[in-house]
Parts: C-alpha cells; sequence; structure tokens
C-alpha cells in the first residue's frame, strides 16, 4: 500500500521467491527491472505492469502503465502480486517433497538396474538430481509439474486438484458440441498416459509424473452434478444421460424451414450436378459440394474448372486465414462453388449458399454417418430456397435416419410458420471483411512507413497483447517520431497474430488504435514539410 514502510532490497528477494525473474532489457510478463528507487513489475496473470516508486523504505506512489508506451494509465493505493507459477509452495512443504522424489528416484533406479537399463538410470539421475538442485536453490525448475504429486502430497494414483474443485456443489455445467466435447473429455487421460509412460519407460521422468494428468472419465463424472449438453447432433451419451429430457430450438426466428432433400442416382450425377450449378449460378446462389476423398476432391475440381465452372477447393491444407478468404470470396460471388471433404459439415454460416450436393450418400462411415449427414445438410438451412441433394443407389439407415429428422423439423417448422403467419425470410449478414481489412491496412502501413524511412521489412515488432488494445491517443503529441512508427509496426503485427487467432474482434481494435497512430504520423510529416 502507499505509505507502507517496506525495505526494497527484500521485496527484490520476495519476488524471486515467487518465480519474477530480473530483466531489465526485456520486460515481459514474469519479470521485473529496477531503476533506483523505481520497480516496475509484469504479472503473469495481467495485461499491464505496474511502477513502484520509494522514498526512502517508504511506497511513495503505486501505477499501472501501458506496456507499450509506458503511459500511466492509472494511480493506485495497494497493490497485490500473485506467484508468477502455479507451483509456489514454502520452505517445508518443499523440503518434504524433495525428501520423497528422492525416495522415488531411488527405488525407481534400483528397478531400472535390475532390468539391465544402465542407460535409463543414468539418464534419469541426471535429470532428476538437476530437477532437485534447482528446487533447492530457487524453489523451481523446468517441468516442475511433473513432481506435483509429491508437492501436493497426495498419494499415488490420486488425481489432482482441477478448477472444478473450486466450485460449489450447486454449480451448472454447460458442454457446448457435446457430441465432439464429451468424446474429448474421455479420451484426454488415455492420451496424456500414452505421452508419458514413453517418458517414465526411457528414464526421462520418475513414475510419479503420471499423476500429473487430466481426470479419468470416471473422476469428472463424479465432480459434475446439474449439467446442460448443447448439440445439435446430440451422441449416444448425452441422449442415455437426460432420459428423454430434451428441449428442442426448432423454430428459428426468422422463419427459416430446413432444406428439401432430394435423392438421385449417382449414374450421370456430374452431369446432374453441373445443370443444378449452372442454375443455381444464373440466380446468384452459391453450392457446396462434399466429397469422400481428397483425390475425388481434387479431381471433381479439375474437372469443373475445365468446363467453366467457378470452383474452388477446401482442404485441411489450407490455413486458416486462406479459409476465411475462400468463405468470404464465395459469399461474395467471385466463385460459385466450393468443393470440399470434412470442412464443409459444420460452423459455417453462409446465407448465399442454396444447394448442398452429397457425393457417394450411400458408402457409409464416419464421414456419411447419420451425424455427419445432419451437420452437412444444415449448411442449406440459411437460404430460403435451400435444398440438399444426396446422390446415391440406396438408402442406407443413416441417410433414412437423416432424412426422416430433417422431414420431421421441416414439417414442426412449416406448421409453426402456418399457424403464426410467419413468412420466411433470408438472413441478411454482413460479410466479414477481416481478410480485405488486413490487406488494405498493410498496404496504407507500408506507404507510410516508406515516407518516414522505415518499413516492415526490416522485421517484426514483438507479439502485442491480444485481449486489450493500449490507451494511449493521448500522449501521441509527445511522442517523437521514430517511437510512433515503431509502435505502429508492432500493433499491426499485432493486428495479423489477433486474425490469425481468429480474434478478430480484436483484430479490428488494434485496426483502429493503427489508424489513429497513423494519423498522427501523417501530422508529423506534414508538418516537416
Amino acid at each position: 500500500r502507499v505509505g507502507d514502510e517496506v525495505d526494497r532490497d527484500s521485496m527484490l528477494r520476495r519476488l524471486v521467491q515467487i518465480q519474477y525473474a530480473r530483466n531489465d532489457l526485456s520486460f515481459t510478463r514474469g519479470t521485473f527491472r529496477v531503476r533506483g528507487d523505481t520497480v516496475e513489475v509484469f504479472p503473469m496473470y495481467e495485461e499491464h505492469p505496474v511502477r513502484i516508486e520509494f522514498f526512502g523504505d517508504e511506497v511513495e506512489r503505486l501505477m499501472t502503465l501501458h506496456p507499450v508506451t509506458g503511459e500511466i494509465l492509472t494511480e493506485d493505493t495497494e497493490l497485490y502480486v500473485f506467484p508468477a507459477t502455479h507451483y509456489v509452495a514454502g520452505p517445508e512443504r518443499m523440503n518434504r517433497a524433495i525428501g520423497g522424489i528422492e525416495q522415488e528416484l531411488q527405488e525407481r533406479l534400483a528397478e531400472l538396474e535390475r532390468g539391465n537399463h544402465q542407460l535409463e538410470a543414468q539418464r534419469l539421475r541426471m535429470r532428476t538430481q538437476y530437477d532437485v538442485e534447482m528446487m533447492q536453490q530457487v524453489g523451481f525448475c523446468n517441468g516442475i509439474e511433473n513432481y506435483s504429486r509429491h508437492i501436493d502430497g497426495r498419494a499415488p494414483g490420486s488425481a489432482p486438484n482441477c478448477l472444478i474443485d473450486y466450485f460449489p456443489e450447486d454449480f451448472l455445467l454447460v458442454i457446448d458440441e457435446s457430441h465432439v466435447t464429451v468424446p474429448q473429455i474421455g479420451g484426454m487421460y488415455e492420451g496424456d498416459m500414452s505421452r508419458k509412460r514413453n517418458l517414465v519407460e526411457h528414464g526421462f521422468r520418475l513414475p510419479s509424473a503420471m499423476d500429473n494428468r487430466p481426470l479419468r472419465w470416471e473422476e469428472f463424472v463424479d465432480r459434475i452434478g446439474q449439467t446442460i449438453y448443447l448439440s445439435a447432433t446430440p451422441g449416444p451419451y448425452e441422449l442415455s444421460r437426460v432420459g428423454g429430457d430434451v428441449v428442442e430450438q426448432v423454430i428459428r426466428p426468422t422463419g427459416l424451414i430446413d432444406p428439401e432433400i432430394v435423392v438421385k442416382p449417382t449414374r450421370g450425377q456430374i452431369d446432374d450436378l453441373m445443370t443444378e450449378i449452372h442454375a443455381r449460378a444464373e440466380r446468384d446462389e452459391r453450392v457446396l459440394v462434399t466429397t469422400l476423398t481428397k483425390k475425388m476432391a481434387e479431381d471433381l475440381t479439375d474437372y469443373l474448372l475445365e468446363n467453366g465452372v467457378r470452383v474452388r477447393y477446401l482442404h485441411s491444407e489450407v490455413d486458416t486465414l486462406r479459409r476465411v478468404e475462400l468463405l468470404r470470396e464465395l459469399r461474395l460471388g467471385e466463385y460459385d462453388v466450393l468443393v470440399g471433404i470434412n470442412l464443409l459439415r459444420e460452423g459455417l454460416d453462409l446465407p448465399e449458399v442454396s444447394l448442398v450436393s452429397i457425393l457417394d450418400a450411400d458408402k457409409e462411415g464416419f464421414l456419411r454417418s447419420e451425424r455427419s449427414l445432419i451437420q452437412t445438410i444444415g449448411r442449406a438451412a440459411r437460404n430460403v430456397s435451400g435444398q440438399v441433394h444426396m446422390y446415391a443407389d440406396k438408402i442406407t439407415p443413416s441417410m433414412r435416419t437423416a432424412i426422416d429428422e430433417t422431414n420431421r423439423r421441416r414439417a414442426k417448422q412449416t406448421a409453426y410458420n402456418e399457424s403464426m403467419g410467419v413468412d420466411p425470410q433470408p438472413i441478411r449478414k454482413k460479410i466479414a471483411d477481416i481478410t480485405d481489412l488486413l490487406s488494405r491496412e498493410d498496404a496504407d502501413t507500408q506507404e507510410l512507413l516508406a515516407g518516414s524511412g522505415r518499413g516492415l521489412s526490416r522485421g517484426v515488432g514483438p507479439k502485442a497483447p491480444a485481449a486489450d488494445v493500449g490507451r494511449h491517443a493521448a500522449s501521441l503529441a509527445s511522442m517523437p517520431a521514430q517511437d510512433l512508427t515503431d509502435l505502429i509496426e508492432q500493433l499491426t503485427q499485432a493486428m495479423h497474430n489477433a486474425a490469425e487467432e481468429l480474434q478478430f474482434e480484436v483484430a479490428a481494435r488494434y485496426r483502429d488504435e493503427v489508424a489513429e497512430l497513423k494519423k498522427e504520423l501523417r501530422g508529423m510529416q506534414d508538418a516537416r514539410s
């Protein structure tokens, strides 16, 4: 607190004890720096560093700073600094843990030597002794989480503490996209265990490292109570748990109904597909085509291109930003058909798509299962005249289930619209322009920085935090032109980083800030000329 008597050197030692590192050059999260009677700390869990100013041994001022410009954002009266790592333990607990680690090491070394695994024993001895020495000297080592069982004092095989343990007994758990999330939760333990088992067998870790793990499925189930599973295609586990207590959201606010499904023979399917594509293109509508294999998708794309169809191919090797570009170009009408495999199932909201064509719909398997078909059918549900064409020579059980479910929903939606007098309205959704935004911003930035004798080609600025854009516009007038140029480069790079992480709102905020900075820099350049 401001006014407290605190010995500066004692405070610095305490920061080191809670795993903060002194670094006067690179000031990043988890570090602190000292300049005379001023100490600056960048908490591991914060977006902004703090400055502590001393007058002798008295705390005179506490301030929150902007991480890039150093501008004072707020003046505070008190400050809490929590450890830079989760694995901070007091001397007594650490000494007890080290004793347990050394005992386990001797037992494991004896076991390895009995099996004539001398190399593994030597590797384990060197690694563990080094870690123990680091824990004795600085209270921390790289990979300290692998010794968490000893530090926590847990019994072998017991579950580690996790976030769920801190919730009240009556907490509500919501599992989104449960048909994907539930199997992932169930597989986390085995996936982690297979990796750790290899490390233990080859002498890289003690067996207790396997107790630093995700919860087993049964441990997870024991810790949760009331749960809501959200899914358009719930899996068998969710359905078995709810006992028929399912709430359906079938009616859309726009009145749109699920697409009509048409089953067509595979004979002549490509010619029929071409006819449907041309019909949609004349109405300025789009088409999605899903195939079973990558080779089939490539061959179909080549064939359509040779026949004058404006088509693109979406596959797993296309990076994230390029996928966004492809989907945006489809909506803008730069091409009419998008061919894909597994990436066209869920998560795509494309109101311009009026036809989804499913080739080889009768080939039972993962990509043509009941759940996959329902998800793919949903891609045509954003258009008033949406249709799904399944090319198949027989109706498989998965096809029958998907068709019946879609028809059931259509009947409910149609009956509701008729009873309420709802006229289905097409979705008018703004086409996201994040990729265009980035390219235009890049060109403008390059031109401006070239005028100041600088350019982004000389290097990449540090990655700025993506959770909060700094508020430093008020101090721009006093900032040197060179510092302003550096800041523009850094925030431009931060804009790209945010976009690559699909944080488009953050990227847009960086764009606005870069525009403000460039406006100031142009003013400086005009004043000089």
